[in-house]
């Protein structure tokens, strides 16, 4: 590295934090994730506002590799958070309702995004069209799990069955997310040939069995130190060698990174576990607003005419109205509440990082062009920022309501209420 570029490097970074904080702090003062700020903020710094000129003086070719490789490490470690945040307790109790709202969250905006990508296609032809279709349906189906978990503990839901509902549908939303783009990769971007793939079942089969051993890592030292500096590296190893195996495969660092955080053992592991993803997060949090900036610098809305707006329109009914319906009737279909639905349906639409990431993928692979990229951008931004308002104006109507329902002796509530009801039975038990 030259002088010239380490000089740049420095000021990059230093931009980019001031930016990103600045205005992540601001979106939460209006009640939105930080995500909605710090990408709007990598927007802000790409071609979009100040044109080419200034995004290419502050960013030349020259040093955006270096941001590029710090932006693959702090999403490598944003995915094992993901992976690692996963948790089958989720489940408990909820399988029957997680499933039927994951499948409707899912199916239906996939079902819905099949049209749209073919009317995508007029203007934005690839040579790779099935796996085209199959890249649009799965973009308007994804759900950004860590977002909505913050939003969840910043509303105080975290601790409503609601709220726990809300995780285990997007866990499961998250694991056939991720499957199906590893397949989409696989198909498309697999160098040398498809049995390559086929190394991920015993590459799986040996996380499982390393399982007892990352256990006796995580929880060796002295009682109450917590995670020991052998321990953090040990894990950070595992990370980016697993990173290292699925890009050896055809696939993206990415699913290597969320499978060994999936993977890690959970069972006696949880206060190490817990902060393993503060120090992890401490991390991410300086490095994934580079990424924020790298996938700005992509987005360029300044030719955006009729017909550009015309296809965000179409975007934005497919993405929202296909996980709203979607969410919302696989949800009713299970017993739950109409009040209920909807919150978990405004929950589910939150798509923020993960597809981000998910576009990233798809921007590499030659899926999509710079037009549809930046459309795809906007999308994630609008669908991530409209959450808290949504969410605002359901429990207004169900406040507005409340003074007129009396439950009677026996009236069913649905099964949220139920499981509310065992979960303050549970807590008083235990207290």
């Amino acid at each position: 590295m030259t002088t010239h570029q380490v000089e740049l490097l420095f000021l990059d970074l230093g931009l980019i934090l001031l930016l990103a904080r600045g205005l992540g702090a601001l979106a939460g003062r209006l009640g939105q994730p930080p995500v909605v700020g710090e990408i709007l903020a990598g927007i802000l710094l790409g071609p979009t506002l100040f044109g080419s000129l200034v995004a290419n003086r502050l960013f030349p070719a020259d040093v955006r590799p270096l941001l590029g490789a710090l932006a693959n490490i702090g999403v490598a470690l944003f995915m094992f958070v993901v992976g690692l945040e996963l948790e089958h307790r989720f489940l408990r109790g909820r399988v029957r309702i997680t499933v039927g709202a994951a499948t409707g969250s899912t199916l239906v905006p996939f079902a819905l995004g099949i049209p749209l990508a073919f009317f995508l296609l007029r203007n934005h032809p690839t040579e790779q069209r099935a796996a085209f279709v199959v890249f649009i349906g799965l973009s308007v189906s994804v759900t950004a799990f860590p977002v909505l978990a913050r939003i969840l503990v910043g509303r105080g839901m975290s601790r409503l069955a609601i709220g726990g509902l809300a995780l285990a549908t997007a866990a499961v939303v998250d694991v056939v997310a991720w499957s199906a783009l590893a397949g989409v990769q696989a198909v498309v971007g697999g160098a040398g040939g498809y049995w390559q793939v086929s190394l991920l079942v015993p590459f799986t089969v040996l996380l499982l069995a390393l399982r007892p051993l990352l256990r006796r890592v995580l929880t060796h030292g002295a009682p109450g130190k917590g995670l020991t500096p052998t321990g953090m590296a040990v894990v950070m190893v595992g990370i980016f060698l697993s990173g290292t195996a699925t890009e050896a495969m055809g696939m993206h660092y990415i699913f290597g990174a969320f499978l060994f955080g999936a993977l890690m053992p959970r069972e006696g592991t949880e206060a190490t576990r817990e902060e393993l993803c503060e120090r992890t997060g401490e991390i991410t949090s300086l490095l994934l607003p580079v990424y924020f900036v790298v996938a700005g610098l992509k987005v360029d809305l300044r030719g955006v005419g009729l017909e550009g707006l015309t296809e965000l329109a179409v975007i934005l009914l497919v993405a929202i109205g296909g996980k709203f319906g979607g969410t919302y009737l696989g949800a009713r279909s299970q017993g739950l509440t109409a009040e209920d639905s909807g919150t978990l349906a405004a929950l589910m639409n939150t798509r923020g990082l993960t597809e981000l990431v998910i576009l990233g993928v798809g921007l590499q692979l030659g899926l999509l062009d710079g037009p549809l990229y930046s459309l795809m951008v906007v999308m994630a931004l609008v669908t991530t920022a409209m959450t808290g308002p949504v969410l605002n104006l359901i429990e207004a109507r169900s406040a507005r309501r409340a003074p007129a329902v009396v439950p009677g002796p026996g009236a069913g509530g649905g099964a949220v209420e139920e499981d509310m009801a065992t979960a303050g039975r549970q807590g008083r038990a235990s207290g």
